[in-house]
């Protein structure tokens, strides 16, 4: 390039000194050799110009591209399970309002069982004031004593043929109808000890001695059971997965305030929709746990989708361009690992990674840590 630059000047220069030497000294001539000299010189300026363009080609061409360090996963196949996360209930199966069991209830005389103690089934809760009955009853025993005594004589008088078989049937109807009349309130009296009808935990004893017991008060159970050997959980699931959520799914009960989870199955499904929520309502029975306590709240996740052979990445690793979805992989490249962009199909995603439904393959590098700013060709280098 210097080259020609001096050959220019030279040639100008030249000229410069024939047209002082040139008799010709007309306007006109030394305009037509300005035009002359000002189509050499655009003509110089376009030569010089391809030159430092083919010079500047090759002088990049010759420098080195630092190779940008990046992290690679090898791509495999693997079973993909999708849920749907929800907020869920525990319910107790057995929880038993206790009543008295002569369904009209009574003055309380003792009680036998306080707030969360472990009750059995058929364990004595109550003792109801009895007094009528114990003194209707002392009054029927006067009569039976009396009955049998008669129905004694009665018999005595017949096996001496004395008397008719009339006055003796009548004297032994007397004291069979005594006899019942006494087991009949022998069972009212008996009604007045309210007993537990399971077992579990009394989580409710809303009574005290001398108040009127009746089972409930006011819409409050007086006194509460809750089995906890025998709980379920419960959610609402929206409609739009009528056609994926059954009985027989699977299910997974996450209690964050225990730090604690169950795998489980959905045991039954709610036939209709709720017109406000626009679900329907499932529930799956857990196994025994002494920490669980009914209505305590779950996360509930029930699986709903589920691929054995799924290509998954990284949820992070999935960027977008005009085209599309594309991940960046690592392939070599004469000699070397550069970068390569793929396009991808996407299928779903949960729990931080997305399937992918086409457009990488088993065995393929991703890039799974410094694909920022990557582009086609560049290139890398894994770090080990």
């Amino acid at each position: 390039m210097k080259k020609l630059v001096k050959t220019f000047v030279i040639t100008a220069l030249a000229f410069f000194v024939s047209c002082n030497n040139s008799d010709n000294n007309s306007l006109a001539a030394k305009k037509a050799k300005m035009e002359e000299l000002k189509k050499q010189q655009q003509s110089i300026n376009a030569a010089i110009t391809t030159l430092q363009a083919e010079i500047d080609k090759l002088d990049s061409n010759t420098q080195t591209v630092q190779a940008k360090i990046v992290t690679l996963d090898t791509l495999r196949t693997g079973l993909f399970k999708h849920y749907i996360d929800l907020q869920g209930n525990i319910e107790s199966q057995n929880i038993s309002y206790v009543a008295p069991g002569n369904g009209v209830g009574g003055l309380v005389k003792a009680i036998y069982v306080k707030k969360g103690d472990y009750v059995r089934k058929g364990q004595l809760l109550l003792r109801l004031d009895d007094a009528v009955y114990s003194r209707n009853l002392q009054q029927l025993q006067t009569q039976l004593n009396y009955a049998e005594d008669l129905y004694r004589r009665q018999k005595n008088l017949w096996d001496q043929q004395i008397g008719t078989e009339l006055q003796l049937n009548q004297a032994k109807l007397g004291v069979d109808q005594l006899k019942d009349q006494i087991a009949t309130l022998k069972e009212q009296k008996n009604q007045t000890n309210v007993y537990a009808d399971v077992s579990g935990v009394a989580d409710q004893v809303n009574i005290r001695v001398g108040e009127l017991f009746t089972g409930v008060a006011g819409q409050t159970p007086q006194i509460e059971i809750v089995n906890n050997t025998d709980l379920k959980v419960t959610t609402n699931v929206p409609e739009n997965y009528l056609d994926k959520v059954g009985v027989g799914n699977e299910m997974i009960v996450k209690l964050p305030d225990l730090n604690a989870s169950f795998n489980t199955t959905i045991s039954l499904e709610g036939k209709t929709i709720d017109p406000n929520s626009r679900a329907f309502y499932v529930e799956a029975r857990l196994p025994a746990d002494k920490n669980l306590r009914p209505n305590q709240v779950a996360v509930v996740s029930i699986k709903d989708y589920e691929s054995k052979n799924a290509i998954t990445v990284p949820l992070n690793v999935v960027q977008s361009d005009q085209a599309g979805k594309f991940v960046m992989v690592a392939i070599q490249e004469n000699g070397k690992m550069v970068a390569h962009k793929k396009p991808v199909q996407i299928g779903q995603m949960y729990n931080g990674q997305i399937e992918i439904l086409s457009g990488l393959q088993t065995g393929d590098l991703i890039i799974s840590d410094g694909y920022l700013g990557l582009y086609e060709g560049l290139p890398i280098t894994n770090i080990q």
